[in-house]
């Protein structure tokens, strides 16, 4: 079974993944962030959209938006059947461990519990991803049924565009859940090499994950638009 230093890492990677999961959340609330800038993006977006007679463009961004997503989770399938054959030749693979890294022994139920952890973090991405998808479409709808904006009164406009730019906006936030669990699947990767280098790889993802929501130039760009 895990030891004691394996199990204070996978309780170190489970609270920094919840708790930056969570601390991003509120504090997109309240500061300028990607989550933030996003959301007033995509609410224009939906103000200019009502007043167009051709939305075609509007329902093309969204069908790009459908693809990109699909192809993560087409990919989480192809990276969940690869992990449950590689479960079934777990032995094998601690002997390999064991040559490659011969100062990290592990027997094979912790590489098991290691595969299954992946697999654990998959699997979750997955139903993120499928989730997102559903909400595009969602989206899709909505487009399709706007009213013409010229015609309604500025409340009517804004309230519907609020709505619509709302859908979109869970459908981003359950991608961008989906695309977290990816980067920290790759922290999980190094807990087959060391325990320690596990807890590191986890700060480290989570700094690059903070940077990225809240410091990148990317940021700055659309805080200026």
């Amino acid at each position: 079974m895990l030891n004691i230093i394996d199990i204070i890492a996978l309780i170190w990677f489970s609270v920094l993944w919840g708790g930056y999961t969570l601390y991003a959340k509120r504090r997109a609330k309240v500061v300028s962030c990607l989550s933030f800038e996003m959301r007033r993006k995509r609410n224009h977006w939906m103000q200019q959209m009502l007043k167009r007679d051709n939305k075609m463009a509007d329902v093309g961004l969204i069908s790009t938006l459908e693809r990109n997503v699909t192809f993560f989770a087409s990919s989480c399938l192809l990276i969940l059947a690869g992990l449950l054959t590689v479960l079934t030749s777990s032995e094998r693979l601690s002997v390999m461990l064991s040559g490659l890294i011969p100062w990290s022994m592990q027997t094979e139920t912790q590489i098991q519990i290691k595969i299954l952890l992946l697999a654990f973090i998959y699997v979750f991405a997955f139903f993120q991803f499928t989730w997102s998808l559903r909400q595009y479409g969602f989206c899709g709808v909505l487009i399709g049924a706007a009213p013409d904006g010229r015609a309604m009164p500025a409340e009517e406009q804004e309230t519907y565009a609020n709505r619509a730019a709302k859908v979109i906006d869970q459908a981003g936030h359950s991608f961008n859940y989906g695309l977290r669990a990816v980067y920290f699947s790759l922290a999980a990767l190094t807990w087959f090499i060391d325990n320690i280098l596990f807890i590191a790889a986890t700060v480290v993802v989570l700094l690059v994950l903070k940077h990225r929501e809240f410091h990148s130039k990317v940021l700055k760009s659309l805080q200026q638009c």
